[in-house]
């Protein structure tokens, strides 16, 4: 049976998991073409890649087979001209192609319309960025939008925006992590620099320092609620904790970079989780993973509803968290005192999210993409 061609540009470690259930499923090959990544980290290169030699394992589109990652699938890197090969190539039953990356999705459509396959797109944006380079993508990414035979996307949030552009055929592959990894027992005690070993109520911030994760505005919200003379404490986890620019606020603590064993403590040992994110010209939050990790670990989420985890139904008000106006700090203010005021309010919301996330597995992101399949003939299930 021939394979799915799987166009993306990184496999962050979040991803891996997700993309071995679908190998495993439909049997598929990743097709790497690198470029810029914001979201979960840099993806690590295949571990096995074979030579670009003749003769080295099965032929796809003049290049040698690709070698199989450890974390369970195929996968090569490639160049835009050689995902048109790739895609053209005849050796796929379908390809899937990204909305991310300059030159790949239209090199990947390409080849595969001259081979006559279906075309999958995968879509993350809700919101186009307002650039004069993005205003330059707009009306090819509407085409695309319009011409694929099936679009996957991140969630509702996602396929409201690509129908209203002409998108048909919308499936949803919600956003996963690795949630047995998250939902492992915690550490005792957290023991980093910066940590805060006593506190009423721990919120914790975990992300970078950019305008769109919204810093600046929970520092505002933080000063306003003055939570700190209760006992409770901010901690700023990621890029975000810088000590210079931010630790000489009352109550507010930096404890600096860290490995996922580190962080999934630090939710673990957390009573909330506050994701500000504002939507600027060039970024819409698309999703939010911190999310997925903090309800894995029981822990309490506070989200603007400009993060794509909000918008799309994960994060509901009053049932598995807060949800507050993007760029309010008074209201993000409020939310703090009533989390930091009611112990019991928070346990209950991160029980609720313990169990409401589990749907977000990789298992039901695979799915997503095989009724995706199915619906043009050509699941593994129907092939």
């Amino acid at each position: 049976m021939k394979p799915v061609l799987f166009i993306t540009g990184h496999v962050p470690a979040y991803r891996a998991g997700a993309l071995a259930a679908l190998h495993e499923r439909e049997t598929i090959e990743v097709a790497l073409f690198g470029g810029h990544s914001l979201h979960g980290g840099p993806g690590a290169a295949p571990a096995a890649e074979a030579q670009d030699s003749p003769g080295t394992g099965r032929e796809r589109g003049g290049k040698a087979a690709p070698g199989m990652d450890a974390r369970g699938f195929p996968a090569r890197h490639a160049r835009p001209h050689e995902l048109f090969a790739l895609a053209a190539s005849g050796a796929y039953r379908a390809v899937v192609c990204p909305t991310g990356g300059r030159l790949a999705p239209l090199a990947g459509w390409a080849g595969t319309r001259r081979a006559g396959l279906p075309l999958l797109l995968w879509a993350s944006l809700w919101a186009h960025p307002r650039s004069a380079a993005h205003a330059l993508s707009y009306l090819p990414l509407r085409r695309l939008y319009r011409s694929a035979d099936a679009v996957v996307t991140y969630g509702p949030h996602v396929s409201s925006y690509v129908q209203a552009r002409g998108a048909r055929n919308v499936h949803v592959a919600p956003q996963s992590v690795d949630n047995d990894f998250w939902r492992a027992p915690a550490a005792e005690p957290v023991s980093l620099p910066g940590w805060p070993e006593r506190a009423r109520t721990r919120f914790l911030f975990a992300g970078r320092d950019a305008p769109a994760k919204g810093l600046d505005v929970l520092l505002d919200a933080w000063r306003q609620a003055n939570a700190a003379p209760a006992g409770d404490v901010l901690v700023l986890a990621g890029g975000a904790a810088h000590p210079g620019r931010h630790a000489l606020a009352q109550g507010v603590h930096a404890v600096g970079p860290l490995d996922p064993e580190s962080l999934r403590n630090v939710y673990a040992h957390s009573d909330a989780l506050i994701v500000p994110s504002v939507a600027t010209a060039t970024f819409r939050e698309p999703w939010g993973l911190v999310v997925n990790e903090a309800m894995n670990a029981r822990t309490a989420v506070i989200s603007s509803d400009a993060v794509g985890a909000a918008a799309g139904g994960l994060v509901r008000d009053g049932v598995n968290g807060l949800v507050v106006p993007a760029r309010d700090s008074a209201a993000l203010a409020q939310a703090i005192v009533r989390l930091g005021g009611q112990p019991g309010l928070s346990a209950r919301l991160g029980a609720a999210g313990a169990q409401d996330v589990l749907a977000y597995s990789h298992e039901a992101w695979a799915e997503g993409f095989s009724g995706a399949l199915a619906s043009l003939g050509v699941s593994r299930g129907r092939w």
